[in-house]
């Protein structure tokens, strides 16, 4: 029930806050147009003013910059000396945005069915048993709802180590596998177990080692050092992750304290510890050459052992491939509804131009407050990051491009960038692959977990000696 009223009103406040902007304000009178069949980059309300007659507002905004931008508007000095003003639209309309949710569903089912037909081979050979064992101790007391051995533990491990190394595609199909497994164990099949939702909180803190596209996107940006952002997203994203872990147990009862649990955790933090020591010692082309061999070798080395593994148990391997990956398509095509509808929503919210209020709302309070309103320009990245991966990381760069790549703001956005996940996509995915419409707390507990990241985030920034 909780899904089902806060997609209701992501559609009721985007449709009164389009309303109210068109009757009273006549710079809105496409917002309807722009809501149902506008595109993303579309523009309107172009207007170009001659270097002599800026008006002051206009040179105030531009404050020295080329570009100024609030919300969907642009402001650019031409290299004539003028001035162009408009509106850019940053997101798509209601019928794009159908067509790409599908398009995102159709993209998914080459990955989906080749990793899930990777995982059925590791079934029938033992494989995903022989991990769940493994990592039985710490999971057994974290997941207690969860039988030792379980193959959902396998599952769920190979779904953290492929977050971790930042492999978006292969974390998806692990994942989605984990819920499946999670599902088996549900004796409810519409509502969220505890194990299911302390499974997708953690997944949603988004723990990521190395952040190599956001460092990419500062490279191309001239950033003077583009890995400086590595250890504040390390940091929040490990501190977000910490509180998915907490607020969930403590909802939930279990006992973090554990002797097994602190020497899980320990362990974990010691590892990741030394690589990021070891990972702060090189310079970006050798941080994204470590990278890639690091991530697309564990990819080949578990398809390796699979294959060794299934060749040794005897077993059919291509059969097997193909039956897990039939898996993958049926569940490829069975998102589409939840994605559709979830991606439609956010959409009408983002173009309703409700997050320009917030944001203007926030600046205000800010700025009463006599706090860094620098902050309040990387806000953006932020607010959209738990609605959509892409819309973030273009948030993100806008930021750069409208004030420095080595400005506050430029590296807040990439670190509230690398921060955490997409909890709403999370949600509509994972949860709609296995058919659970009852969510329970595990929206208000992965968004909590978001705002602890969030605010880890300005911290760090605020103190870090960039």
């Amino acid at each position: 029930m909780a899904l089902s009223r806060i997609w209701s009103a992501f559609i009721i406040l985007a449709v009164l806050a389009a309303s109210a902007q068109l009757f009273f304000s006549s710079d809105h009178q496409q917002i309807y147009s722009k809501m149902v069949t506008g595109k993303a980059g579309d523009t309107t309300m172009t207007r170009v003013y001659d270097s002599a007659h800026v008006p002051r507002t206009v040179l105030q905004q531009l404050d020295g910059k080329q570009e100024y931008k609030q919300g969907e508007v642009r402001i650019r000095q031409l290299d004539n000396g003028s001035y162009i003003t408009y509106k850019e639209q940053t997101a798509d309309g209601i019928l794009a945005t159908c067509k790409s949710a599908v398009e995102i569903c159709i993209g998914l089912i080459g990955i989906m069915a080749l990793f899930m037909g990777f995982m059925r081979i590791a079934e029938n050979a033992g494989g995903i048993r022989l991990l769940s064992r493994i990592i039985g101790p710490f999971f057994s007391r974290l997941f207690p709802g969860i039988p030792k051995g379980h193959p959902a533990m396998g599952h769920m491990m190979l779904n953290f180590s492929a977050n971790l190394l930042g492999l978006d595609n292969a974390a998806t199909p692990f994942g989605i596998k984990a819920m499946e497994s999670l599902q088996e164990l549900n004796p409810d099949k519409s509502k969220a177990t505890d194990a299911q939702i302390m499974f997708l909180c953690l997944h949603a803190a988004g723990l990521t080692l190395i952040p190599v596209s956001i460092i990419a996107l500062r490279a191309r940006l001239s950033a003077a050092n583009p890995t400086d952002i590595f250890l504040p997203c390390m940091i929040a994203t490990f501190v977000a992750t910490l509180a998915a872990m907490t607020i969930v147990a403590l909802r939930q009862k279990i006992n973090l304290f554990q002797p097994v649990i602190i020497g899980w955790i320990g362990g974990i933090s010691a590892l990741i510890a030394a690589l990021i020591w070891y990972l702060s010692r090189l310079d970006r082309e050798q941080m994204e050459g470590f990278s890639a061999v690091l991530s697309n070798g564990l990819i080949l080395l578990i398809f390796l052992l699979i294959v060794f593994g299934a060749l040794y148990k005897k077993i059919n391997v291509f059969d097997a491939f193909v039956e897990g990956a039939k898996g993958g398509f049926e569940t490829s095509v069975k998102i589409i509804p939840y994605l559709v509808g979830m991606l439609v929503a956010i959409s009408m919210l983002r173009t309703s131009g409700v997050f320009d209020l917030v944001t203007g709302g926030l600046k205000y309070i800010f700025t009463a407050l006599h706090l860094n309103i620098d902050i309040v320009d990387a806000l953006p990245t932020a607010l959209i990051k738990p609605l959509s991966g892409s819309g973030a990381r273009g948030m993100m760069v806008d930021t750069m491009k409208v004030f420095g790549a080595d400005s506050f703001a430029g590296r807040l956005s990439c670190v509230f960038q690398g921060s955490s996940d997409t909890t709403f996509y999370v949600i509509a995915v994972y949860f709609g692959a296995v058919g659970v419409k009852n969510t329970r707390y595990a929206i208000g507990s992965m968004l909590l977990a978001d705002l602890v990241g969030i605010v880890t985030a300005i911290l760090i920034c605020s103190y870090w000696p960039w």
